[in-house]
């Protein structure tokens, strides 16, 4: 099995890929713990990032794809991966699409998560809370949630007019979220 999971920051995406990595027995990768990785063990993916990342710039897709194409090439994928987190524009849609072209490995289903907007401040807010989260203000959540509304939530037809989209409400028990997906996933 072979799936993305989509949705806005706070909507669960993290949670759910742990648990369907679990029931599928496959990797959840995060391109947060991709970038970690290559950063902490000072790989030359890593490096490359270091270098944006000093200046405070983002990383250029360019390498994000990079980084995503060599983790999904490692042998843990063979079976399948959940890949949280990428793609988030359009352009990063189609670096994917060429490299599980090259990679013979096509994608399953984006399954997308859902929340009201309410609901995801009070999750972000309570988590910054949790875990001491610094990038978690009201204004760095405001704008992250503007970004994923305006770049990465146009993907979701993409996916949905291939035939691949599969939407869950984010509300809810975490278990009977997790037992929806893959009731429909099949």
């Amino acid at each position: 099995m072979r799936l993305l999971i989509m949705g806005p920051q706070g909507v669960g995406k993290g949670t759910q890929a742990a648990l369907l990595s679990k029931h599928y027995n496959i990797p959840a990768i995060s391109t947060g713990d991709i970038f970690r990785y290559n950063l902490k063990n000072h790989t030359e993916l890593g490096k490359q990032a270091q270098a944006y990342i000093d200046k405070g710039e983002l990383v250029p897709d360019e390498l994000t794809n990079s980084i995503v194409k060599d983790r999904l090439a490692k042998d843990d994928t063979r079976n399948g991966w959940i890949l949280d987190g990428y793609p988030r524009n359009a352009a990063q849609v189609e670096a994917l699409d060429k490299m599980l072209d090259e990679l013979g490995t096509p994608l399953d289903y984006a399954v997308a998560l859902d929340a009201a907007q309410d609901v995801l401040l009070e999750r972000m807010k309570k988590r910054a809370a949790e875990e001491g989260r610094s990038d978690d203000t009201p204004e760095a959540i405001a704008k992250r949630l503007e970004t994923y509304a305006k770049e990465t939530a146009p993907l979701l037809d993409i996916y949905r007019n291939r035939g691949k989209l599969v939407s869950v409400n984010g509300v809810g028990e975490i278990e009977a979220i997790n037992k929806e997906i893959i009731a429909k996933l099949g």
